[in-house]
């Protein structure tokens, strides 16, 4: 069967599908999304490999400020999160215009929140380095990349919210074709700018916001008029301006997302003030080891971009025993293809980390390190899974609030602990173990069935008349 096929016996009360057809389905939008984010990260490695190959103190000027920009692309995430997670249920719901409705309102809220985001970006750029304890050489070349990432918010936070909306409707084809596009277009336009250009650092920044301007273009394009569900010429009115009810459903999904991943990642920035002073060969192999650690996970962030839309349509169905299906699928499919990763991360370290660094001493550095994170693999599959299986069933306090101790609480107090000793290899020792214990927690948060809980009919109406 087709996925779309498959994806209608999801809505479907009146069928049951076998396990095979289960496995099947969340395989099938797995792989599109699986090759959209190993894209991803080879465009990652490839900026890096870009500059890595002008100058180190240029690698560690991208990477002392690569954590803040993780920060604002979680809180942008968030925000799309919070609506698409809503189309997601009312597709499953078989309420189709109200989910383009849904969408009409988060692009005009997206637009709004973005240039907030800008706004504060901009205004801390110039002290953002100095606050991170870098030293005066690469100081000035951090504030200007990360000014020109700022400005490119809008981009970012629309994509998301398409390339979301796309797939939480069933339609992943899409978006990761025009993820893969993305990846090959910042290559180009990176090679462009920065050596054809000879803009150097900068030339990695607009490479990279031209690649997200094409792709943003594409990506509404596709989601407003062509998508056979979501286009919004089937709708003869239509209205951007937001609601209260959507709104406060977009809070209460995306706000203790963006609240955790800022926590998160403000744990991330703390363990960059802890890295920066250790030098530029510690930082850029932390930056690069980073890189090439993310072809390991990037196969469970694409299942789990799966569960998210499995989950939210069967919630949407009101079938909660296909919410548990598919999420106890989805980690053992994860868990089990992130160990054979982390294998081999673990054999192939050092030819990777040359792939990137010309540099011996961040070579070996970044092997070490590369090679303490392997073990901890199954464990970050597992949190990784195992929280979007809760995004997708609109629960998400009780983990976020989770992920957001379990970093702060073990992760970094470990770094703080382990890295005057150990220097790196103790910092991402730290990580490694914290990976482990997030991984263990949710997962037990996962054998309980207080997050599949769906109101009955006459609790939803009670809630409307209230």
């Amino acid at each position: 069967m087709t996925k779309d096929e498959l994806l209608a016996l999801v809505r479907d009360k009146q069928c049951e599908m076998t396990l095979y057809q289960k496995l099947h389905l969340t395989i099938l939008l797995s792989i599109p999304t699986i090759i959209a984010q190993f894209s991803f990260i080879a465009m990652q490695m490839i900026d890096a490999a870009m500059l890595g190959h002008l100058s180190t103190d240029e690698a560690a000027a991208v990477g002392l400020v690569s954590t803040t920009i993780w920060l604002f692309g979680g809180l942008n995430s968030a925000f799309a999160t919070g609506f698409s997670v809503q189309v997601a249920h009312r597709m499953g719901a078989g309420d189709v215009a109200g989910a383009r409705g849904v969408i009409r309102q988060g692009l005009t809220s997206g637009l709004i929140f973005s240039m907030m985001m800008m706004a504060i970006g901009m205004s801390i750029a110039p002290y953002l380095p100095h606050w991170l304890g870098a030293t005066e050489s690469i100081c000035d070349m951090s504030t200007r990349y990360f000014s020109i990432f700022c400005c490119g918010m809008p981009l970012i936070v629309l994509n998301s919210l398409a390339a979301g909306s796309l797939r939480c409707s069933g339609n992943v084809k899409t978006p990761s074709m025009l993820m893969v596009l993305m990846c090959c277009l910042d290559v180009v336009f990176n090679y462009l700018f920065i050596f054809t250009c000879g803009m150097g650092i900068e030339g990695a920044a607009f490479g990279t916001m031209m690649s997200y301007l094409v792709t943003m273009i594409c990506m509404t394009y596709n989601m407003t008029m062509v998508d056979k569900n979501l286009r919004f010429t089937q709708d003869a009115t239509s209205s951007y301006r937001p609601t209260i009810k959507i709104l406060k459903k977009a809070g209460r999904i995306g706000a203790p997302i963006g609240l955790e991943r800022g926590m998160m990642c403000s744990a991330q920035v703390m363990i960059s003030s802890i890295i920066a002073p250790l030098g530029t060969v510690a930082i850029a192999a932390n930056t690069f080891g980073i890189n090439v650690e993310s072809l390991c996970y990037m196969p469970g962030y694409g299942i789990a971009e799966a569960a998210t839309t499995l989950v939210g349509q069967s919630k949407g169905a009101e079938r909660r025993d296909y919410m548990h299906s598919f999420a106890w699928i989805s980690m053992t499919l994860g868990v089990c293809i992130m160990a054979f990763m982390g294998l081999m991360m673990w054999i192939f370290a050092p030819e990777m980390m040359s792939v990137i660094s010309p540099d011996e001493r961040v070579i070996t550095l970044g092997t070490d390190i590369l090679r303490i994170e392997a073990w901890a693999e199954p464990g970050f599959a597992a949190a990784i899974i195992a929280t979007s299986v809760f995004v997708g069933a609109g629960k998400t306090l009780i983990p976020s609030i989770m992920n957001f101790g379990s970093i702060w609480v073990v992760r970094v107090s470990l770094a703080l602990a382990l890295a005057p000793q150990y220097g790196l290899k103790g910092v991402w020792l730290a990580m490694a173990i914290e990976l482990c214990f997030r991984g263990l927690i949710m997962t037990l948060r996962l054998c309980t069935r207080g997050w599949s809980y769906i109101k009955d009919r006459s609790e939803r109406q009670l809630t409307v008349d209230n």
